[in-house]
């Protein structure tokens, strides 16, 4: 049997807990259908792998794999690939309902891959796929914003400083958008700027007079990337009367969606997963946007939202990563590279 290293879990424990993830010799896949076999040369950690790991009750009997940001070479084609050939750099988030990629080989689904941008490094463009793809969704599939012609159309993205919103942006003034980013400390703030966004505002504090103070009485959509609960009467209030609010952040907590009810506002989720959970007829629709965002990046118009590397990929290091993720002030995205 052929094996490979992989950092993983049996229990679910908080990362204080040597435990919590663990170096791994496993049983290297192979690939069948449509799935390639990738070799991974660098991955990077979001919210989800912190959320799937955090303490429960439940063990498992076989190792649970995190990790929905990839970067590699593919390996091996299963029979019925056409999109892709070994040798060819690819990037990609995958599915959360299959085996994520800390590992040295992963399998994944062709409909969700993308050819790696030509100009970046490995470590660079797995900084990429989840985000780049839920912010791509968000924007122009849940709240239908045109790719273009959207000038003096204003968007407030709350918590715009991580992952989503550091690519959020960029799209959004791409597509012509007046685009306004919240966040709560200096370094944040510079980095939002720095990514383009128009002005800068507080998302501990009241949004309205802070929109009336820079002129606007409203906004006409809003990507509510933090806290969702939290934020909710401030979006209620700052969203136009037809306007469109989406969020990527879940919440136990119902909401009372009765404020948006005279404004005729449209409220949407986007989890970028859905199509790979749920196998939608349009799931192709991951692999031609990967391609369009490494279009993007090759042709400047966009950049990776890469801030810190951490080598190599062991399980010490994820769980560091993990703990810098939970701390919620992340800056950027986190990637790990080389086993």
């Amino acid at each position: 049997m052929t094996t490979m290293k992989a950092v993983g879990l049996f229990r679910y424990l908080p990362t204080t807990d040597s435990e919590s993830l663990i170096d791994l010799e496993i049983k290297k896949p192979k690939p069948e259908g449509r799935d390639l076999l990738v070799r991974v040369q660098a991955i990077s950690v979001n919210p989800v792998d912190t959320k799937v790991r955090k303490p429960k009750e439940r063990v498992e009997e076989i190792p649970k794999i995190l990790g929905w940001d990839v970067a590699g070479v593919v390996e091996e084609t299963g029979p019925e690939c056409s999109l892709f050939s070994i040798g060819d750099p690819v990037y990609y988030a995958g599915s959360i309902t299959r085996q994520g990629a800390n590992s040295e080989y992963h399998l994944v689904d062709e409909q969700i891959v993308g050819h790696k941008p030509q100009t970046l490094s490995f470590a660079e463009a797995a900084a990429l796929p989840l985000t780049s793809l839920t912010a791509w969704e968000a924007l122009f599939d849940r709240l239908n914003i045109p790719e273009k012609g959207n000038e003096g159309t204003k968007l407030l993205i709350i918590g715009a400083a991580g992952g989503v919103g550091s690519i959020a942006i960029q799209l959004a003034k791409w597509a012509g958008m007046t685009v306004i980013g919240t966040s709560s400390r200096k370094e944040s703030s510079h980095w939002v700027k720095e990514r383009g966004a128009d002005y800068v505002i507080n998302h501990y504090e009241e949004f309205v007079p802070q929109l009336k103070q820079l002129g606007f009485d409203n906004v006409d959509y809003i990507l509510c990337l933090n806290r969702t609960e939290m934020h909710w009467e401030n979006m209620a209030l700052a969203i136009k009367p037809q306007g469109k609010i989406c969020s990527i952040y879940e919440t136990d907590e119902k909401l009372n969606l009765y404020p948006l009810f005279n404004k005729s506002v449209t409220f949407v989720w986007e989890l970028m997963f859905t199509r790979p959970m749920f196998g939608t007829p349009d799931m192709i629709k991951q692999h031609q946007i990967l391609n369009r965002i490494a279009e993007m990046i090759d042709s400047h118009i966009i950049e990776t939202t890469l801030n810190e590397v951490i080598s190599p990929i062991n399980a010490e290091n994820l769980r560091k990563a993990h703990a810098k993720l939970e701390e919620g002030k992340t800056i950027g995205k986190i990637v790990l590279e080389g086993f």
